[in-house]
């Protein structure tokens, strides 16, 4: 029930359908739901380091709004004066706010991506059609963790002879840093060839080459199909009916709230919340099956 188990085109449909609505939509609460949603799913997927990512958004989008606001004047609501005798204004301020959460809610759902879509997805969805494209993203994708355990190697390897990123003073830390980087791009680059000479050897830029894939669409990929269409055309109602959006020059103008408009906000809640859903439902029915099993087990004793 995981929705990594889910077929590769729904996954990419998915997070193309909330990765384009996070861009798009501004109404505030929309906005919200744009940014506590990725917010609560990465971390159930990434655990304390997402955490911690997220949370270092947070000051980084109150910073990008004070910077728009000294450097962008609309609006008629002043709020004080910078430096340099412009006016900053409240339209400008949260304006730049909003642009901080898009962008902030952007990275929080590519985060979720790079856990739910794996190299062998992205070469299935895109292997047929861009072959060469395919291949690159998959290398990347793979050779980002790989570097970053490869690092962690190198690092305790020379902290073994005293020259480890966090041995000696200041200087000489910096010193380990950079020694230790170069080693890193060094191999990335060997690693490079190397791949390239492998997959060039099993032919894969050959025409008509075909790949292995696991993956099959049932009926499980066709009820969530249903689903996300579902919820699409609500919210494409809402986007029709102006329900999404929000004027900030010359002045903060939102669109009156009718009980519709809680309509389509519940709509957006649940197609962001789906796969965090459809995640504890497949942790809860396994750990029933594995207390099924350990009460079955002790039975037959």
């Amino acid at each position: 029930m995981r929705f990594d188990s889910y077929h590769p085109a729904i996954n990419f449909i998915f997070f193309a359908a909330v990765i384009t609505a996070a861009i798009t939509f501004d109404q505030p609460m929309f906005l919200a739901v744009s940014y506590i949603c990725p917010f609560i799913y990465s971390i159930a997927l990434n655990g304390r380091r997402s955490a911690i990512f997220n949370t270092v958004l947070i000051p980084l989008v109150a910073l990008f709004a004070f910077y728009y606001s000294s450097y962008n004047h609309f609006g008629v609501t002043n709020l004080a004066v910078n430096f340099i005798g412009n006016q900053i204004t409240l339209e400008s301020f949260v304006f730049g706010f909003v642009i901080g959460i898009k962008t902030a809610s952007v990275l929080m759902w590519f985060s979720c991506v790079h856990n739910v879509i794996s190299s062998d997805k992205v070469i299935y969805l895109l292997g047929r059609a861009f072959p060469k494209l395919s291949l690159f993203l998959s290398i990347l994708l793979r050779m980002v963790p790989r570097i970053k355990a490869y690092a962690k190697k190198v690092n305790t390897a020379q902290k073994c002879i005293r020259k480890g990123m966090n041995q000696g003073n200041i200087f000489r830390r910096i010193y380990n840093f950079f020694r230790i980087q170069s080693i890193v791009v060094t191999w990335v680059l060997e690693s490079f060839v190397t791949t390239s000479d492998s997959m060039r050897s099993r032919g894969c830029s050959l025409r008509g080459r075909t790949a292995f894939s696991i993956y099959r669409f049932d009926n499980r990929d066709r009820s969530f199909v249903i689903v996300l269409f579902f919820c699409f055309t609500v919210l494409v109602m809402g986007i029709l009916l102006d329900q999404t959006h929000i004027l900030y020059n010359p002045e903060i103008i939102l669109n009156r709230i009718t009980p519709l408009s809680y309509v389509f906000l519940a709509t957006y809640v649940f197609l962001c919340l789906l796969p965090l859903g459809l995640q504890i439902a497949g942790e809860y029915r396994f750990k029933r099956l594995m207390l099924m099993t350990a009460d079955f087990s002790s039975e037959q004793l």
